[in-house]
């Protein structure tokens, strides 16, 4: 592990001769894929990658297939020389920066991973296309680094299952590791987006986590209870505008029948002024 500032490597090539020659080595080798501006919680992956592996990799890049027609690839925060100089507290060892171009030589990408039924509903009914995008830069990096486990955030719970379901259907020789949300002290999760919320949209945001907690709270009465005490949060925040509030099964992603009884998820989406926010919890109806 390296106390230094880590090596920021651009180039496909040159990443993989470093991590070529630590693989040799007997290292095992961890990937944290990130689209940069970092927080706490980007930070929480990397010291969970450090505990599991002997050479810790994290990638930005601002990956344009995730991004459709309208929405913010342009105002999507780049701070790369912020994120290495936080990854250099965290004993990082390589940082992989490529351009668009490095990633994608011939402008338009003609394969692509598709991610099927799921990745149609909740994220990807409001951003056609979105995990299509995000699977196949996945794919892209976890070919490119080999590495023997991956980290990623459970606040993105549709993309952590989709990712899951790809390794596993491709049978992908990496071991996908989750890491548990980030929050601040009153509830709200920690995102990249939260940077652009003024303090009245930043005291709306709270309807998220709010909102999960009603479903929470009143989940042993059942879906149509939890449901509606969700909604009813909302109703406390007029910047804040729902998008879904849905509870699925953690299995298949899918929404739970209205007899369902069990471990489920709710799934949470809003967008408070022009920034949209996820969010998600367990519960049991």
């Amino acid at each position: 592990m390296t106390t230094d500032a880590p090596e920021v490597v651009g180039e496909i090539a040159a990443l993989r001769e470093r991590l070529g020659a630590a693989r040799a080595a007997g290292a095992r080798i961890a990937l944290v894929p990130t689209m940069g501006a970092l927080h706490d919680g980007h930070l929480a992956l990397v010291d969970r990658a450090r505990e599991l592996a002997d050479v810790v990799v994290v990638s930005i890049f601002v990956n344009p297939l995730q991004f459709g027609a309208g929405e913010d690839l342009d105002r999507y925060p780049r701070t790369l020389d912020a994120d290495v100089a936080a990854l250099a507290s965290r004993g990082v060892d390589l940082v992989f920066a490529p351009t668009a171009r490095e990633m994608y030589p011939r402008g338009d990408v003609s394969t692509r991973i598709t991610a099927g039924p799921v990745g149609d509903r909740y994220e990807g009914s409001s951003r056609p296309g979105h995990f299509d995008g995000m699977l196949t830069v996945v794919a892209k990096l976890l070919h490119i680094a080999m590495p023997d486990v991956a980290l990623f955030g459970r606040k993105d719970a549709q993309q952590v299952f989709l990712v899951e379901r790809m390794v596993a259907d491709l049978d992908v020789p990496t071991v996908i590791e989750v890491v548990e949300t980030v929050r601040e002290d009153d509830g709200l999760a920690l995102s990249s987006r939260n940077r652009f919320l003024d303090e009245p949209h930043r005291r709306a945001a709270l309807a998220l986590s709010e909102a999960l907690r009603a479903a929470s709270d009143a989940a042993a009465e059942g879906l149509a209870e939890a449901l509606a005490e969700a909604a009813a949060a909302f109703g406390d925040h007029d910047d804040a505008e729902l998008d879904y509030f849905v509870i699925v099964d953690p299995a298949t992603l899918l929404p739970v029948a209205d007899d369902f009884r069990g471990e489920a998820l709710a799934l949470v989406a809003a967008r408070v002024g022009g920034t949209r926010l996820i969010d998600n919890a367990p519960l049991t109806l």
